[in-house]
């Protein structure tokens, strides 16, 4: 395998400071950037690291940085996004953004799609993959007029995440809102729908460790070169946030339902399928899909699936052999968040030490301390005390 070709990444979050540690750890040059804030929490000595303009705010200006980047290149650079602002960007820019880097992505119309929740469901649908009940709700008397229709509890969430993230101040934004009863719903769509659209769907009941997630690498043919997947243990915030604790369990069921779902769409490229077990009728229902590698990057390579490196492989024309067999029992934490995510539970009397402490046992990875780059986890736990400090 030749590494001659250098990668940009985009995003210096922990997702981008796994992939820039999968690709640098092969011998391959990588360049990181991202907007100042993150950039000065993520730099790594494993990547030339800079800070850019936003993909929301600064499109031109991120559209003409990069390809500034790009001119220095004797070869067309893979390019890969951790986000996915940095990947509508790249999608919506294309063309341009083509004539210097290496980029795959599906038909743009489904990167639309994808990052909108109301036609995501709409896909799924379509496609046969089993769903919570779902409602799209444009204003007030539409919402007056499903409340007879809704079982609660449910949750109130933004049919956009990123736009609704842009426009909320970060102490009010919330990924999903638990909605107990109808003047609830009635107050909170009130309050939030000045930030953007909003949809209800039903809340499937369980724990987080009934939720997985498939991550997939689709060539340009559409074959399938990586797959692998991860059990949900624990999330931050609890209940509806991302993941914070984590362990690699393939789950053969979630398979059959993501893998011909994510062909069917020709979602090209890659790709995370994320499906909750309903206890009521025992089977998975869809949740969302990200077009793009996922926060526990880490543990893709720690379980035998490096997706980010089969990227730069099938990127560079080098063609590799797929790889769909994973190291199960492997966790992944984001200690920071896991620990915050305690706290919480802890309040709430969901949670013991020991019971927390229990749950970091075991072979793992943490998102982002390494002994030889401590400094992205220093930082950024500092900056997560920051904020938790904020908020009081």
């Amino acid at each position: 395998m030749h590494h001659d070709i250098p990668a940009v990444v985009l995003d210096m979050s922990a997702t981008g400071i796994g992939i820039v540690r999968s690709l640098a750890q092969k011998g391959i040059k990588v360049y990181a950037f991202d907007t100042l804030g993150k950039y000065k929490i993520g730099k790594t000595r494993h990547a030339i690291c800079g800070a850019c303009p936003n993909p929301v705010t600064e499109e031109e200006a991120l559209l003409y940085f990069l390809c500034q980047v790009g001119l220095n290149f004797s070869q067309k650079a893979v390019m890969l996004a951790g986000s996915d602002d940095y990947v509508h960007f790249i999608s919506k820019n294309r063309y341009v953004l083509s004539q210097y880097y290496r980029f795959l992505l599906p038909e743009h119309s489904l990167i639309e799609a994808v990052l909108d929740k109301r036609l995501t469901y709409e896909l799924a649908v379509k496609s046969g993959v089993p769903c919570p009940k779902t409602f799209i709700v444009n204003d007030e008397q539409q919402l007056v007029q499903i409340i007879g229709q809704l079982i609660f509890p449910c949750i109130l969430k933004p049919v956009h995440s990123s736009h609704f993230r842009s426009n909320i101040d970060h102490k009010l934004y919330k990924k999903a809102i638990l909605i107990e009863d109808a003047a609830q719903l009635q107050e909170e769509y009130l309050f939030y729908r000045q930030y953007g659209e909003l949809m209800i769907q039903e809340a499937i009941p369980g724990e987080e460790n009934a939720i997985f997630s498939v991550k997939t690498f689709f060539d340009k043919k559409m074959d399938l070169k990586g797959l692998w997947m991860n059990q949900k243990l624990h999330q931050f915030p609890p209940h509806f946030g991302s993941s914070a604790l984590v362990v690699s369990k393939r789950e053969e069921e979630v398979i059959k339902l993501a893998v011909p779902f994510l062909k069917s769409i020709e979602m090209k490229g890659l790709a995370i399928a994320e499906f909750k077990k309903d206890p009521r009728d025992g089977k998975f229902k869809f949740i969302e899909i990200n077009p793009r590698i996922g926060l526990t990057q880490g543990l893709s390579i720690a379980c035998g699936v490096d997706l980010a490196y089969l990227y730069y492989l099938s990127l560079t024309n080098q063609d590799p052999e797929p790889v769909v067999v994973q190291k199960d029992g492997i966790k992944w934490v984001y200690f920071v968040r896991d620990f915050l995510s305690f706290r919480q539970k802890k309040r709430l009397g969901e949670m013991t030490f020991f019971e927390w402490l229990k749950g970091l046992s075991g072979k793992k990875v943490e998102a982002l301390f390494r002994w030889d780059d401590p400094l992205p986890f220093i930082r950024s736990f500092v900056s997560h005390l920051r904020n938790l400090w904020s908020r009081r």
